[in-house]
């Protein structure tokens, strides 16, 4: 699958907001309440969504 700029967009937005949504889910395991995964985990998730986000950002 081939995809345009304008889908490389909106994947970068997606990645973007999904990086934000697991920093504010080790901000809720930091106070004592892991969901799923531990707090450092979510902050690596975090960074391999934004790195992402990133690369799809310069695609499109």
């Amino acid at each position: 699958m081939i995809m345009k700029k304008k889908d490389w967009r909106q994947a970068s937005q997606l990645l973007m907001a999904g990086a934000g949504v697991s920093v504010v889910l080790a901000a809720i395991g930091y106070t004592g309440v892991d969901i799923w995964l531990a707090s450092t985990q979510w902050l690596i998730v975090a960074a391999v969504l934004a790195l992402f986000g990133i690369y799809a950002r310069m695609n499109s």
